[in-house]
Parts: C-alpha cells; sequence; structure tokens
C-alpha cells in the first residue's frame, strides 16, 4: 500500500477519498485553484497544493501542475476521482512516466474506450450485445444525414469523447437532425476538445443498467452487480439505486458476464462501470464503460459493505482479486439508494446557481444514512465547478423501507442561499413512478411538469404552525431583552402587543409563492386568536423546539416542524415543504413588469452562439442566445415579442452574471 496519495481533483469525490486514506493511515494531498483555496477538501488534507487558476484550463485539466505537486510533496501514488482528469490517458500515461502509480486502469485501455465509435466496434468483435449506428470516422453532415435515414428514427447523435450526457441529442425526424448534429458537435468541442460523433438507434422507453466492474493486473475481471440509474433528467442521472427492481436473476447473470467479457476485451484493471440501454422486455446493449469510478459507486458499497475506493488503492499496488474478493458472486444484502443535491432552480428549467450557502442542514449520518459532501454551511458554491452539495445515500433492508428512509432525510434538509433541487427530489421519490419502479430514461424529460407539479395552496395548518412559531419567536427575543434592560417589569417589555387603549394586536404579513397573508394576532404565550380573512382560529398551549412547534387547534393536537430561516419559516408537513417569506407590514412594493427589454445573462458564462441579428423580430420565448456555464449549454430566450434593437453578446466572449445580452426596442 501507499504512505501518500495525491488526489488531482476537488469537492465531494476528494473528501471521500480523504476518508479511506485516514482509515488505512495513509496522508493524502490535495490541490486547489484560486477559486477554493479554503475548500473543504483542502481543510481535510494532510497537505495543499495551489495548481492554478479558477477555470479547470487553468488548473485541474493542467496535468503537468498535478504531477509537479505530486512529486514535490513525495506522494506515490495519484487518484483522479472522477471528472477532469480521470478519464485522460494521456495523464494517466504521464503519471507512469514520472514514476507515479496512476489509481485507474493504464492508458492503453482507456484509449480503447476513449472513443464511443471505437468501442462499440471493440465490443461487437468481443461478443458484447451493442446497438446497431453508424460509428465510422466520416464525418461529412451529408453522410451522417444518409446514415441516420438508413438507421431509421428515432436515433441517437452521441459525442464520440466524452460522457455525463454532454454532446447527446435524440432526433425523431431527418428534419430536425442538422441542427441537433450541429448542436452536439458544437457542445462536444467545448466540453470534449474534439467534435466526432456517433449515431446509433434509439431504444424507446429504455432503461439505464449499469454493471460495476473490477479488474487486477493478475488478469482477472470480475463485477459487483448492478446499479439501477433510469431516473435522468437530459441524461443527467438523478436517482441511483442497488438493486434494480427491473433486474432478474437470470437477466444480472447475463449482463454481469457481458460486463466482465467487455473488461477483458480490454484488458482491464481498477474500477470501472459498463453501461447497458436495456430495453422492456429485457434486451440489453453496451453503451459505454467509464473508465474510472462512478459519482453513484456508494450505492455498491452499501449493499456490499465494501470501500471501492480502498479496493482500487488495493489494487493500483499490486493486489489480486482472488485474495481481496474471494467470494464470488460477491454477496449483497438490502436495498440502497442515492440522490444528487445540487444548487440549482428546477424552477427555472434547472439553472444552476451559485453563491454562499447561508444555511446548510443535512441529515445526521449513521450505519443506514450516508453523506459525501465537499462544502459546510458558510461555503460558496463556485461558477467554476459542477453545482453539488452532497450525495445523500439510504440504506434499508428492503426497497419500500429504503424509500421511507429516503423521504425522512431529505425533509431533514435545509439549503439556503442558491436555490437548491431538494423539494424536486422529495416530490419525486413519492412519484408512483419510481415508487412502482417503472422509470424509463426518458420518463422525466417527457412529464417534468407533472412530477414538478403541486397544489399552490398554502394548507392552514402550516399557516397556523409558522404564525405561531412567529409569535413565540417575537416573545423569546423580548424576553431576552428584558433580561438585558433596565427595568424587567415594564409592561412595555412583553410582547404581546399591548397599547392603552386598545387590545392588543400583532400583524404578521407572510408570502408564499405569489400569496401574501395577513395574520392578525391576539394573545401571547402560547394562547392566541389568530384572524385570518374571515377566519377566526383559537390557539392554545403553544411550544416550541428547536425545529417543531406543537399546539392545540381548538380540539386538535398539531405537530409540525418549522425551522427558522434567516427571512423567513420553513415547514413540513411531513410530505411537502412549504417556505414562508416575513414581510414588514408597511413595506412598499413595486410593481411588477411583464416580460422586459433586456435579456441578461444568468449567470457568468460564455456565449457559445447567437441565434439573431439587430432589426430583427422575434418572438417571445424565441431562442436568442446560447451560453454554456457550469459545464453545461444553457438557452437563453426572448422575454418578450419586440424588434431588436442592440446585440452586446459575441461568439467566444465570458459574460458575468446579469450583463445585458440583447435588448428590445422599448
Amino acid at each position: 500500500m501507499f504512505d501518500k496519495l495525491l488526489i488531482a481533483n476537488r469537492g465531494e469525490i476528494a473528501c471521500r477519498i480523504q476518508r479511506t486514506c485516514r482509515r488505512l493511515g495513509i496522508a493524502s494531498v490535495a490541490v486547489y485553484s484560486d477559486a477554493d483555496a479554503r475548500a473543504q477538501h483542502v481543510r481535510l488534507a494532510n497537505e495543499g497544493r495551489w495548481i492554478g487558476g479558477a477555470s479547470p484550463a487553468d488548473s485541474y485539466l493542467r496535468g503537468e501542475r498535478i504531477i509537479e505537486a505530486a512529486l514535490a510533496t513525495g506522494a506515490q501514488a495519484v487518484h483522479p476521482g472522477f471528472g477532469f482528469l480521470s478519464e485522460n490517458a494521456d495523464f494517466a500515461e504521464a503519471v507512469a512516466a514520472a514514476g507515479l502509480v496512476f489509481v485507474g486502469p493504464s492508458a492503453a485501455s482507456m484509449r480503447k474506450m476513449g472513443s464511443k465509435a471505437g468501442a462499440k466496434d471493440l465490443m461487437n468483435a468481443a461478443g458484447v450485445p451493442v446497438v446497431p449506428g453508424y460509428t465510422g470516422e466520416d464525418q461529412d453532415a451529408s453522410l451522417l444525414a444518409q446514415e441516420a435515414q438508413r438507421i431509421g428514427f428515432p436515433l441517437m447523435i452521441k459525442a464520440a469523447h466524452g460522457g455525463g450526457g454532454k454532446g447527446m441529442r435524440v432526433v425523431h425526424a431527418l428534419t430536425d437532425f442538422g441542427a441537433a448534429l450541429e448542436s452536439c458537435q458544437r457542445e462536444a468541442r467545448g466540453a470534449f476538445g474534439r467534435d466526432r460523433v456517433l449515431l446509433e438507434r434509439y431504444v424507446e422507453r429504455p432503461r439505464h443498467i449499469e454493471m460495476q466492474i473490477f479488474g487486477d493486473h493478475h488478469g482477472e475481471v470480475m463485477h459487483l452487480n448492478e446499479r439501477e440509474c433510469s431516473a435522468q433528467r437530459r441524461y443527467q442521472k438523478v436517482i441511483e439505486e442497488s438493486p434494480s427492481p427491473f433486474v432478474s436473476p437470470a437477466l444480472r447473470a447475463a449482463m454481469g458476464a457481458a460486463a466482465v467479457q467487455a473488461g477483458l476485451a480490454i484488458d482491464y484493471a481498477n474500477a470501472g462501470t459498463v453501461e447497458f440501454i436495456v430495453g422492456p422486455a429485457g434486451d440489453f446493449y453496451f453503451m459505454e464503460i467509464n473508465t474510472r469510478l462512478q459519482v453513484e459507486h456508494p450505492v455498491t458499497e452499501m449493499v456490499t459493505g465494501l470501500d471501492l475506493v480502498e479496493l482500487q488503492l488495493q489494487i493500483a499496488a499490486g493486489g489480486r482479486l482472488a485474495h481481496l474478493l474471494p467470494e464470488r458472486p460477491v454477496p449483497t444484502r438490502g436495498h440502497a439508494i442515492e440522490v444528487r443535491l445540487y444548487a440549482e432552480d428546477p424552477d427555472n428549467g434547472f439553472l444552476p446557481g451559485s453563491g454562499r450557502l447561508d444555511m446548510l442542514r443535512l441529515p445526521a449520518t449513521n450505519a443506514q444514512v450516508r453523506l459525501d459532501s465537499g462544502v459546510v454551511e458558510g461555503d460558496t458554491v463556485s461558477v467554476h465547478y459542477d453545482p453539488m452539495i452532497a450525495k445523500l445515500i439510504v440504506f434499508e433492508q428492503d426497497r419500500i423501507e429504503a424509500l421511507a428512509l429516503l423521504r425522512r432525510a431529505l425533509a431533514d434538509t435545509v439549503v439556503v442561499g442558491p436555490k437548491s433541487n431538494v423539494e424536486f427530489l422529495e416530490k419525486l421519490s413519492r412519484h408512483p413512478a419510481i415508487v412502482d419502479g417503472t422509470i424509463d430514461t426518458g420518463y422525466l424529460d417527457r412529464h417534468l411538469a407533472q412530477v414538478m407539479s403541486a397544489d399552490a395552496t398554502l394548507p392552514e395548518d402550516v399557516l397556523v404552525a409558522v404564525s405561531v412559531r412567529a409569535l413565540l419567536d417575537d416573545e423569546i427575543i423580548a424576553a431576552r431583552q428584558v433580561r438585558n434592560g433596565s427595568d424587567p417589569h415594564s409592561p412595555w417589555a412583553v410582547a404581546d402587543g399591548w397599547r392603552h387603549g386598545h387590545p392588543g394586536k400583532r400583524l404578521k404579513h407572510l408570502l408564499y409563492r405569489e400569496l401574501l397573508t395577513e395574520v392578525a394576532a391576539h394573545g401571547h404565550a402560547g394562547h392566541y386568536t389568530l384572524d385570518i380573512g374571515d377566519r377566526h382560529l383559537r390557539v392554545h398551549g403553544a411550544g416550541i423546539s428547536a425545529d417543531s412547534v406543537d399546539f392545540l387547534l381548538g380540539e386538535r393536537a398539531v405537530r409540525m416542524r418549522v425551522i427558522a430561516l434567516p427571512n423567513g419559516y420553513l415547514a413540513h408537513d411531513g410530505e411537502r415543504r412549504y417556505q414562508l417569506t416575513l414581510r414588514h407590514p408597511f413595506a412598499f412594493e413595486g410593481s411588477k413588469s411583464q416580460g422586459g427589454d433586456a435579456l441578461r445573462a444568468p449567470m457568468p458564462g460564455r456565449i457559445v452562439a447567437v441565434r439573431v441579428d439587430a432589426d430583427a423580430q422575434v418572438e417571445e420565448g424565441q431562442e436568442l442566445i446560447v451560453m454554456e456555464a457550469m459545464k453545461m449549454e444553457i438557452t437563453l430566450r426572448a422575454p418578450r415579442a419586440g424588434v431588436v434593437a442592440e446585440i452586446r453578446a459575441r461568439v467566444g466572449e465570458f459574460v458575468e452574471a446579469d450583463m445585458v445580452l440583447v435588448r428590445l426596442q422599448g
């Protein structure tokens, strides 16, 4: 084993690898850029080394700087994590040439899988099932269109290099092929530096099921069973689980055998993932091999009881699978589910977010609840990297119990600062397609509005609970001020709204979505009459703890989770969360304008396409600008119909958040 390991990555994966290093007594070296010198992965490491500027191209993608850091700190091995250089054969080769151990497959194996087109040809020759398509090097647009007609529609255009859902488009008709090809090639060129694509038949209503494989340097390859990854949005995985609710023992055996055959075909060593697309009838086809550790590897760890990073290190040090994992097949137990908590806005097209995490509460961890995170409260989600906040993984004896535990853990999660997808994950965890295990890879894209829809009304119990919590909080603050004041017996120190000559009344204005509600409260110390519209509600015996409020509403006992936020409260009724903002009773509110004359950048990013000319007539919602930010393309559309007065964006330009890109005539 190694004494010192350099981790050539950041965020939650770097912190996760450090956890294994600490357990094994291995010193860890972190690398960092200008943007994350105080990030958690740097604070937790034994040593840290600066490698460049905030942009990945200036730091985490500079292999020579990472190797220099490893040599300077005396590290014996380099773990690439996932993303960045983890599947870069040139980097793996350079690490080995520097006399260091690369914790991953050989450069030769990577190169065989580096091109999806070449990989499909290789797998086909090895007897692994592949989807019919075109994988040729001739990338002439007219030839590709001819091949598309031959394959038939719907079909998938895929970037031949890379992964992570980048450079992928589904095309349903020949008339859409040209524009989809251009977009796919542009995205692939920006993400991977190469724009070669392949075409393949698109399997309708497919599932995405992958097999975790390991190979050693002594010629053995084995699998650690499957992960179900069919819950996806725009090819990005949302929920992963193991075992798959779809896979039978016979299908598991067949897919496992094919995965092992795929590994043997490329002389694979270390951790890898063979991804399959699976039809409704159980027919499966090779998609690709990810030559690295996967983001969703924790679900495999939970059901097998293995530490896959430790296994990676043991194999890199020359260990044999026959000794490390003598039981075949590897025994599993229970059911594990993972979700990814992101800084993103589901109500605004899942636009990635950034900014300071003013409040971050995550569920308590134990043997059944695991968190992999690279940030804590007070940290900043950077615009330069993936906006993941944490991975939440739960484990139970069966799938029903695991889903129930997932819902409870999500209910314990609070993110204040950038928008997050936690409410979306809660809704998804209760959706019939997830509960029944019937979801396919395109389901969310087809039914996203249905999944996200919710009753916009605010339940009366929630409104009362938040009002009571706000009233009691006021009284606690007033009592604290009295203790520190000159006259603790002054009647003016009681927060009950009393004034000479008229009954006491306190007003609370609570905003939920677009609904502003006025609550007039009489009383104090947990006994109130609340006037809400024409409703008069009596509350008795109210009390609060750190995260909940309980009271009698008439003759009915109510207990609800209500958490104080910097500008309001978050209530959770056991199924849904409701975030209410406290508004001053006499706050001025300006009028809301419709549409607008300016199209602004929602975040910092690079302009990749301008779809309109000056003086052009545009319709509301028409595509005007395409920009790239936080590893994805974002389409910006006209805020209203009108004539373009000015275009301030140029292709290739880096723009700051809120910069005006297009202005319409007033």
